[in-house]
């Protein structure tokens, strides 16, 4: 992989394997516009806040769940949902967490490296790899994936999915999402904030990402500013401000 592409904006004349990642695919599906500004004119959506409570649940899952790993034992939380699977071991398990490294599979058909980090990885009875996802949130309401704004989240598993099978893997459809959800029930915060912690099943299908990466290539070999998502917030604002200021 080190000799593919890896400059940041795309340029159509030079004929190297471009990289690009799973967030990337995800802007492209919610705004040709927007993704075409960010990769090929290098103008990005304004920058959002870290959510630095999200990550510190994140890390502290992958500490738990690597204490599983190297023992090679299931996590009680796979227990008690009866899922026969322990984490996975593999020597590229760190790396493939790593952002901006991650699970990477080069697209020839597209002249395209695809690439996402992923949170986690197990491995059921039948040798299949289930990708797992991991999520915090805070409400006084039942996690669900129901939401619009969450097809995101089912997108980023999919693609998940399709990165291990280019890489030779057998995987299953279905993957798992580890759902932290703070509680709001206590009688005071005492420094420290509980969760309940609930596993989601999400069977996914890959067959839209290779079509998608076709139309990605188009995009990006255009020099025609495609049109903005009709649900694009960021393109209807620009819209409205151009107004206001003429």
């Amino acid at each position: 992989m080190a000799n593919f592409y890896r400059k940041k904006l795309y340029n159509p004349e030079v004929k190297e394997a471009f990289k690009i990642s799973r967030s990337k695919i995800d802007l492209f599906v919610e705004c040709p516009r927007c993704f075409y500004l960010d990769r090929r004119l290098g103008v990005s959506r304004p920058a959002g806040f870290p959510f630095n409570l999200n990550s510190a649940v994140d890390l502290l899952l992958k500490k738990e769940f690597d204490i599983h790993r190297a023992q090679k034992t299931p996590h009680p939380l796979m227990e008690s949902y009866g899922i026969e699977a322990v984490p996975f071991q593999h020597e590229k398990m760190n790396e493939w967490r790593q952002n901006f490294i991650g699970v990477e599979a080069f697209f020839e058909p597209a002249n395209l490296v695809v690439s996402g980090a992923i949170d986690d990885i197990w491995q059921n009875s039948e040798k299949e790899l289930l990708v797992v996802d991991y999520k915090a949130t805070s409400k006084d309401s039942e996690v669900n994936l129901d939401a619009e704004w969450q097809e995101g989240y089912k997108r980023q598993m999919e693609i998940y999915q399709w990165l291990l099978r280019q890489n030779g893997f057998k995987v299953s459809d279905t993957g798992y999402f580890v759902y932290a959800n703070g509680r709001r029930d206590k009688e005071a915060f005492d420094g420290k904030l509980e969760f309940n912690i609930t596993l989601i099943p999400y069977v996914g299908s890959d067959d839209w990402i290779e079509d998608t990466l076709f139309k990605i290539k188009e995009c990006l070999n255009s020099n025609e500013i495609p049109k903005p998502s009709a649900k694009c917030e960021y393109c209807k604002y620009v819209g409205e401000y151009n107004k206001a200021m003429k």
